[in-house]
């Protein structure tokens, strides 16, 4: 049987998000004079966090936002960062706050996600934002997982009832993207790589997403032939975490290493900046405006003999 597979091309669409969003960051700045600003955290000297948190700077600039980057030592302690995450939650220049994962071991990373508030979350790591979002409530979802279902939804990919497989289970990727595909009424499945018999429950899948985190660990016999393949891995020498390679000529869909599924995380975590640079910016000048009129109103207002 033949197929004519769909390239889902991440770095497209991801072009296309950009320029609806610089004409909403114009509009946010006409309207209240202040330029949006995103606040990325990097403690310590990763080379490839270096080179990630570079890119959502230039991403921001590109869509006409700013980009604050702090960069702390590897011997910065919980506290200290902690510290620093509570004075960009008190700076109302920033609308959202970015900390780079992973942090250096000896953090509590957790504690420190935690730590960001609610409406500057634009990540989605914190345990509130996973909750809500789980619950199908209000919420900043984490970015790759939000990235991977835009994706879907704009190649408009059949998803309700089908059997997605989800094999990873990180905090910021594999549980969020299942309860998300669970959210648009996905069967879901959650695998990991002590999974038993996880060849065999791969080869039923309908969607199968790759987010294990291991260089082609899920192989192309696992995958059945019409099937939509989500690889959310990214390795040295531009692979991922399936032989997407070898099955992508079988696919319904798949998403290329690189291209797919790495600039949807960028373009979403800008997105979701953007969104909260309107809830806070907007509805401040909102506020401001209604409060300067109320009080224009009691001076002209006739005193009262």
């Amino acid at each position: 049987m033949s197929y004519t597979p769909v390239l889902l091309d991440g770095k497209a669409l991801s072009k296309e998000i950009e320029e609806s969003l610089k004409k909403r960051v114009a509009n946010i700045i006409r309207q209240t004079g202040v330029v949006p600003v995103l606040a990325t955290v990097l403690v310590g000297n990763d080379p490839s966090s270096e080179v990630y948190v570079k890119m959502k700077g230039n991403a921001c600039e590109r869509v006409g936002m700013k980009s604050l980057r702090i960069h702390l030592p590897e011997e910065t302690t919980t506290a200290q960062l902690l510290a620093t995450i509570d004075q960009l939650n008190n700076d109302k220049a920033v609308c959202g706050i970015l900390l780079q994962h992973p942090v250096p071991s000896h953090i509590n990373e957790r504690a420190c996600f935690d730590r960001i508030t609610a409406d500057k979350d634009v990540d989605g790591v914190t345990c509130n934002g996973f909750g809500r979002m789980a619950m199908n409530e209000p919420a900043f979802g984490s970015a790759t997982p939000a990235g991977i279902i835009k994706l879907i939804k704009h190649y408009n990919l059949p998803v309700e009832g089908k059997h997605a497989v989800v094999v990873g289970r990180s905090p910021i990727l594999g549980k969020p993207v299942a309860m998300m595909l669970l959210n648009e009424n996905a069967t879901v499945t959650i695998c990991h790589s002590k999974t038993e018999c996880l060849a065999e429950i791969v080869k039923r899948a309908d969607i199968v997403v790759g987010a294990v985190g291991k260089p082609e660990f899920i192989k192309a016999d696992w995958i059945k032939d019409n099937a939509i393949v989500i690889d959310a891995g990214y390795h040295a020498g531009g692979i991922g975490d399936i032989e997407i390679n070898e099955v992508k000529d079988r696919t319904l869909a798949y998403t290329p290493v690189p291209g797919g599924v790495g600039p949807m995380t960028i373009a979403t975590l800008i997105m979701q900046n953007v969104e909260s640079a309107e809830m806070q910016l907007l509805r401040r000048a909102m506020y401001q405006s209604d409060t300067e009129k109320e009080t224009e109103e009691i001076t002209e207002a006739p005193a009262l003999l």
